[in-house]
């Protein structure tokens, strides 16, 4: 049984006069408010999307015990 990490990713700072593509990824991420927090699988796909937002987001690698 192969374990996949999970990363909490926490908005923290404003969409506000950002680009139109930093808008929509943060959507795509489940976000959308300040401190909102979301917990999504550790993917190459999902560090993409961080990476374009990096700026507005926090992020943290959480272990399987800490999920649920």
């Amino acid at each position: 049984m192969s374990e996949s990490k999970n990363i909490r990713i926490t908005q923290v700072r404003s969409i506000i006069e950002r680009p139109y593509p930093q808008k929509r990824t943060i959507k795509a991420l489940g976000l959308g408010k300040i401190r909102k927090s979301v917990i999504k699988k550790d993917t190459p796909q999902i560090r993409g999307m961080i990476a374009k937002v990096q700026h507005l987001v926090r992020v943290e690698e959480l272990s399987e015990k800490s999920v649920g």
